[in-house]
């Protein structure tokens, strides 16, 4: 866990959050600004802040992200998303921990 860290915070259960899915390697929440009717966060328990941090032996952490992104979209009946991984603060990213946005499709 990173001190100060928002999302190590929802991991360990210090913030609450509506829980869309958790298991021993990631967790899935709404974003709190969403950008799509359908807007979810799934993280990483595992504090990593960014897709350049990554060690070999995340390899099933992330591969259960990308499982949980499709299970989630197929809970909502989505045929079309957007998945999204801002990487660096010039990439977009403004919370230094990794996650992955699920973003439903317009209408």
């Amino acid at each position: 866990m990173e001190s100060g860290c928002i999302f190590c915070k929802i991991a360990n259960k210090e913030i609450p959050c509506q829980l869309e899915y958790e298991d021993e390697f990631c967790m899935a929440f709404p974003d709190i600004r969403p950008r799509a009717k359908t807007h979810i966060l799934i993280i990483p328990k595992k504090h990593i802040p960014t897709v350049n941090e990554l060690a070999d032996e995340d390899e099933k952490t992330m591969g259960r992200i990308m499982i949980t992104a499709r299970n989630i979209a197929r809970k909502y009946n989505l045929e079309h998303y957007k998945l999204l991984i801002s990487v660096g603060e010039k990439g977009g990213q403004e919370i230094f921990h990794l996650h992955l946005h699920l973003m439903s499709a317009p209408d």
